[in-house]
C-alpha cells in the first residue's frame, strides 16, 4: 500500500469524526480549520500514525485547539490592554498594584462584553499592530468602511469600561453596617 492510499484510507475513516471533535470544541467554522491543519500533520507524519489512527488524529486535533486558544487568550489580554489604554486617554505608569489589577479587570470586562468583531478588530490593531489599511485586507473590507467599524468600536469599549467602572466603584463602595451601633447613652 503506498502512503497516497494509507493517507486516503485514514482520511475516509476518520475525517467525519475528527471534524465531530473539533467542532465540539470550537464550533463548526474553527472546526474545519482544526480538522484540515490535523490532516496536514497526518499527511506529513504518515509514518508516525498508529493502528487505529482515530485516537492519534484526535489528539493532534485536541493539541491544535489548545494552541489555538492559548493564542486568543493572549489577544484577548493584549487587546484588554488597548482598552485599558484608552480608558486612560494616554499611557500612565502606575506604581500602585491594586490599581493595575483593577484597572485590568475592569477591561478585560469591558472588552469581554464587545461583539466578537470589535474585539477581532481592536486586537488587529492593538495586537497585531496593523495598519487600518492592512486590518481593512484582513477583513475584506474597504479602509474606509474599516475606519467607521474601528470608531465604532472603540466608542463601544469605551461605553463598556464606563459601565464596568460603575461597577466596580459600586461593588466597592462602603456599605452601611449589617448591624446597629451602639449609641451613647443607650444601655449596653
Amino acid at each position: 500500500m503506498t502512503t497516497v492510499e494509507r493517507f486516503r484510507g485514514v482520511y475516509e475513516e476518520c475525517c467525519p469524526r475528527v471534524l465531530a471533535y473539533a467542532t465540539s470544541l470550537v464550533g463548526r467554522e474553527l472546526g474545519e480549520d482544526i480538522t484540515s491543519e490535523t490532516f496536514t500533520v497526518a499527511w506529513r507524519r504518515m509514518r508516525d500514525i498508529p493502528h487505529p489512527a482515530l485516537p492519534w488524529l484526535l489528539g493532534v486535533a485536541r493539541n491544535l485547539v489548545r494552541e489555538v486558544r492559548r493564542r486568543d487568550a493572549h489577544q484577548y489580554l493584549v487587546a484588554a490592554e488597548e482598552a485599558q489604554r484608552i480608558s486612560s486617554g494616554a499611557e500612565t505608569h502606575v506604581s500602585d498594584v491594586a490599581a493595575v489589577v483593577t484597572d485590568r479587570h475592569i477591561a478585560l470586562e469591558a472588552l469581554a462584553s464587545l461583539p466578537e468583531a470589535d474585539r477581532e478588530l481592536l486586537t488587529l490593531i492593538a495586537w497585531h499592530g496593523l495598519s487600518p489599511k492592512e486590518a481593512a485586507r484582513v477583513l475584506d473590507c474597504t479602509t474606509a468602511t474599516l475606519t467607521v467599524r474601528l470608531y465604532r468600536a472603540r466608542r463601544r469599549l469605551e461605553k463598556a469600561l464606563e459601565t464596568a467602572q460603575a461597577a466596580e466603584t459600586a461593588s466597592t463602595a462602603p456599605q452601611e453596617a449589617a448591624f446597629p451601633t451602639h449609641h451613647q447613652g443607650a444601655p449596653a
